[in-house]
């Protein structure tokens, strides 16, 4: 299992809330994007990796970035 971990300069949790936010999508419809498109993810594990408190794996990853239709390096900037 492929795990991406925050560093120092890095939140991707922040990442993620900010472009969902940005976009109006609530947490409940980002799982259920994410969750059709194959990728197994529950609310609580969002809520998890936007505090930074679990690392996001790169399938999570993969499909957050689809569904909020944005890219890596938003996703991955300090």
């Amino acid at each position: 299992m492929d795990i991406i971990r925050n560093d120092n300069q890095t939140c991707i949790g922040n990442n993620i809330r900010r472009i969902r936010k940005e976009k109006g999508i609530g947490q409940t419809e980002l799982v259920r994007m994410i969750q059709l498109s194959g990728v197994d993810m529950t609310r609580e594990t969002l809520v998890k990796i936007e505090r930074g408190v679990q690392h996001i794996k790169v399938s999570q990853l993969r499909a957050v970035k689809e569904a909020l239709q944005t890219t890596y390096e938003e996703l991955l900037e300090n």
